[in-house]
């Protein structure tokens, strides 16, 4: 079942139950219309101006009939989130999925919040028959790098110049 703007329905267990004895435990929920200005401002407090999306940009990605976000919360709280977008290219059979951003509040950094969401939209990627994904990080952000390849994604090629008109950027994959 779809939900408004094309998001996926999690509530027929397509991912993974969370305790409800234990508040304390992350969860994963589908992106609701009222979350984007928490989602805005965590894209803000994560990326510096000009790498952060705009808000337009950002409700633009959210909107799209083929993006799939996923929420980080604890306790009702937003402390992450990503956004994922499905395609299919004009040489390919299969479609393929794009992070679009990943993005946990500095705070909650480290403590698997970021795995989550990773691996539960890849999940959906997958259930959407896509059978590659694709992203892209800076050159200079070292501990992102080390997370996606710790997930099993490779450096496929640099973008040159690819943030801010000055720093290059690399193309990182997965086969799904």
């Amino acid at each position: 079942m779809s939900l408004a703007g094309g998001h996926r329905d999690f509530t027929k267990g397509a991912l993974p139950a969370q305790a409800p004895y234990n508040s304390s435990v992350p969860a994963l929920r589908p992106y609701r219309d009222e979350d984007f200005n928490q989602l805005l401002a965590i894209d803000h407090t994560c990326f510096v101006e000009g790498i952060a999306y705009p808000e337009e940009e950002l409700r633009f990605f959210l909107n799209k009939s083929s993006a799939i976000t996923l929420v980080g919360t604890d306790q009702n709280k937003i402390h992450g989130f990503v956004i994922a977008d499905r395609f299919r290219s004009r040489q390919s059979a299969n479609s393929m999925g794009r992070i679009i951003t990943i993005d946990v509040v500095p705070q909650v950094q480290g403590t698997g919040l970021g795995s989550m969401l990773l691996c539960g939209v890849e999940d959906e990627l997958r259930r959407a028959e896509c059978g590659y994904v694709s992203l892209e990080v800076a050159v200079d952000n070292q501990k992102a790098l080390r997370f996606y390849k710790k997930h099993g994604y490779s450096v496929l090629k640099t973008l040159p110049r690819y943030y801010l008109d000055s720093i290059d950027g690399l193309l990182m994959g997965k086969k799904l």
